[in-house]
């Protein structure tokens, strides 16, 4: 009976892996069977569609960007395209042009496309612009105060550490991984899940380790939102030290970085 149930429990997982292989294959395909279309494309497209249709639209996709942003969810453009978008594809770029100005024009927002290979926006504030860590400083969100520190940690450190040497800081500062927090309640799986969902983590299994190890590195979001000459100037209070006198690091925070593009031009 115990060999038939470990048979069973065997296969329910493999299925399990299989089903998840197939949603997350077919999320792939969903953004590769949706190809940007073309000016001519989307002028055909915009005179079959009146100008109310249209600002319905757009105000639909400003809403699903809104509901997103409030727990930090970057918008994917296949998700966006199959559930809000739907029908009005041909005329994607008119919408998204119109939901960057709204964004900017009415929430003082600036839409940003942080993964250009899988078409992934977020909203950024647009009002403190090269100040984005301030929000994440704020004592008024204690949660952010912790990814603060962790971001700051990978920074100092060279951009990527081992997990352990996360966990040990957090302990240092008497938030331990292993116990519930009262403001951060699973401290554990809000570093390695909460914030790896909302990319300012990145999660990566080290290849070759056993017992498993992991290692932290910056998200595609912090990037775009997180001040590193902030954090310099955190570290240099904390330590009554210059932060020029961390060469590399205030090289790397005072170095000029064009990659990130608006996304309202996809």
């Amino acid at each position: 009976m115990s060999q038939r149930k470990r048979l069973s429990n065997t296969q329910s997982s493999s299925q399990s892996k299989r089903q998840s292989g197939a949603s997350v294959a077919q999320e792939e395909n969903d953004d590769t069977t949706f190809t940007q279309p073309s000016t001519s494309q989307v002028q055909r497209g915009m005179q079959k569609l009146t100008p109310a249709q249209v600002d319905q639209k757009t105000a639909e996709v400003v809403q699903y960007f809104l509901v997103k942003d409030q727990k930090k969810i970057p918008v994917r453009r296949a998700d966006l395209v199959k559930h809000v978008v739907k029908e009005y594809r041909t005329i994607y770029p008119e919408i998204m042009k119109r939901a960057s100005r709204t964004f900017d024009q009415v929430f003082g927002l600036k839409m940003i496309e942080i993964d250009a290979k899988n078409h992934m926006y977020i909203l950024i504030n647009k009002l403190e612009p090269g100040d984005g860590a301030s929000p994440i400083k704020s004592p008024t969100n204690p949660k952010m105060g912790l990814l603060f520190v962790i971001l700051s940690v990978i920074f100092m450190k060279g951009g990527v550490v081992r997990e352990n040497l996360i966990w040990n800081t957090l302990k240092k500062l008497r938030v331990d991984p292993r116990e519930k927090h009262e403001d951060f309640g699973d401290v554990k799986k809000v570093v390695t899940d909460e914030f790896v969902r909302q990319r300012y983590l990145e999660y990566v299994r080290i290849p070759h380790t056993e017992p498993v190890e992991h290692e932290f590195r910056w998200g595609q979001r912090a990037d775009v939102e997180v001040s590193k000459t902030k954090i310099l100037e955190f570290m240099g209070q904390l330590h009554e030290q210059d932060p020029q006198s961390w060469s590399q690091q205030y090289r790397e925070a005072h170095s000029v970085s064009g990659s990130t593009q608006p996304g309202s031009s996809r």
